[in-house]
């Protein structure tokens, strides 16, 4: 039986009470509104996954955590979160991991106000304690998920996504964030240049695994996660349907690739594409991918010397491609 994060997290349960602390302290606001938008925004909060990734980061370099790295989490949450709340609103989404999104409770001129507050308030907590190397990096990861987003857009118009292109939108929407973590963590630690690189490309395979993992539940690889096909209903060309285009005959690929573009939520023609990849290899092509990421992610791991904490990392890669939502 494969571990839970609750146990993954236990080496650092103590640093994680602290940082859900420092964390709601840097949200405060003296604005009635605004505060009751911070505390629920903070009640809702996810796996928490992106702050494991920094302390144990930081604990590769360092035994003890300092309040740099805890100021770095933080920074990363905040700007995340801001991301997160605008989203919802480009995306006219109601809901986020079971619960109201902001936009869906306070309508979207508020919510675009609240993630800018949260944008401000990462950069200001930087800003305050000269922390320019964090926000360097955590700046420069928020603008490759913008522009990872702009691409999948632009692309998916015409759905003229190959493999290339597919990696360059994943490494900039989902493992720029990840890798970023890995850096803030090393950073935060007094890393010097060379070893928070290795961490951030560390952190960054760890994303492309990560969401090619996310890609396969669209194919009801596993029984609880998000709708089965909702990926190929949203027409994102996700890597087992580029891998199955890749290798069907010009009819099919014109059939599947109709399907795709006209599927207006219609199940049957969404079942047919979920089967079409499924009898072409696309399945076990994309886990061969997300498994050649995950072990390309543990030999950048285990240059780093045996600790706890590099057990512990070991432990969070496991999760990412072996959870099951």
């Amino acid at each position: 039986m494969s571990i839970s994060l609750k146990e993954i997290q236990a080496p650092i349960a103590p640093e994680m009470q602290l940082f859900e602390k420092k964390f709601r302290t840097s949200m405060k606001s003296k604005v009635l509104l605004l505060d009751r938008i911070m505390s629920y925004i903070v009640k809702r909060k996810g796996k928490q996954m992106r702050p494991m990734f920094v302390f144990f980061t930081a604990k590769l370099f360092s035994p003890s955590i300092s309040e740099a790295t805890y100021r770095g989490a933080a920074l990363i949450e905040l700007l995340h979160t801001a991301t997160l709340v605008h989203d919802d609103v480009v995306d006219d989404a109601n809901y986020r991991r079971g619960f109201f999104s902001v936009n869906a409770l306070w309508k979207n001129k508020i919510a675009v106000l609240v993630g800018d507050y949260l944008l401000s308030k990462g950069l200001l907590l930087s800003l305050q304690n000269d922390d320019y190397e964090l926000l360097k990096i955590v700046s420069n990861a928020v603008k490759e998920m913008s522009e990872g987003e702009l691409l999948q857009i632009e692309k998916a118009r015409r759905l003229d996504i190959n493999e290339d292109v597919y990696f360059d939108i994943i490494r900039q929407k989902t493992a720029s964030l990840i890798a970023s973590c890995c850096a803030v963590g090393a950073a935060s630690a007094g890393a010097c240049k060379e070893e928070i690189e290795k961490a951030r490309l560390f952190g960054e395979k760890v994303g492309i695994a990560f969401q090619i993992k996310d890609d396969l539940f669209d194919y009801g690889t596993a029984e609880i996660g998000k709708p089965v096909g909702i990926d190929i209903k949203e027409k994102k060309m996700t890597l087992p349907l580029i891998h199955a285009l890749r290798h069907a005959d010009w009819l099919t690929k014109r059939r599947m690739i109709y399907n795709v573009k006209n599927n207006n939520g219609d199940s049957k023609r969404v079942q047919q594409v979920i089967e079409f990849v499924k009898q072409s290899g696309g399945i076990e092509y994309t886990v061969q991918r997300m498994n050649q990421y995950h072990a390309e992610a543990l030999a950048i791991l285990n240059t780093f010397p045996a600790s706890p904490s590099r057990t512990s990392l070991e432990q969070l890669i496991a999760y990412t491609i072996e959870r099951e939502k």
